[in-house]
């Protein structure tokens, strides 16, 4: 088992143990201290799994400045990094996404629907954590977009 004390404010929360072996259940009250830590943990090591992987990209980006004579190798060589730099802009967007999430975690609000206020299902908050929206609400919403973009 694992302990964690957390600060929120200037108030000391009480220590949460998490066994390492723990998944958030349907029968136990929604968003309890131990599903909180659960998926504070969860996106905490996802984060920290896309910063070395950016950490490593760039490194190895900036080892593979070089002078390529063929045309075609260069070419090649220069879509290679512009794929590479797509890929971790999409990863700095999802850090964002998960900073946010665990802000929402920090002011309670984790876990329940932006639209609705209903409580987001733990199978769709354990595939994708850093969801804002039951499925319901984001099936709704994608509905509506390709409505826009079709007119």
């Amino acid at each position: 088992m694992n302990k964690v004390s957390r600060v929120k404010g200037n108030q000391m929360k009480q220590e949460v143990f998490l066994p390492d072996d723990y998944r958030p259940a349907d029968d136990e009250p929604f968003m309890n201290e131990q599903q909180v830590e659960y998926f504070r943990r969860k996106l905490n090591s996802w984060k920290d799994e896309l910063q070395v992987g950016t950490r490593d990209t760039i490194e190895a980006l900036q080892d593979t400045t070089r002078n390529i004579p063929d045309v075609n190798d260069r070419a090649s060589e220069e879509t290679d990094r512009a794929l590479e730099l797509r890929t971790q802009d999409r990863q700095r967007k999802l850090v964002s996404k998960i900073d946010a999430a665990l802000r929402r975690i920090d002011d309670d609000e984790f876990g329940y629907c932006s639209v609705t206020g209903e409580p987001i299902s733990l199978k769709r908050l354990d595939a994708r954590p850093i969801a804002t929206m039951s499925l319901e609400a984001q099936e709704t919403h994608e509905r509506r977009e390709k409505v826009h973009r079709d007119d």
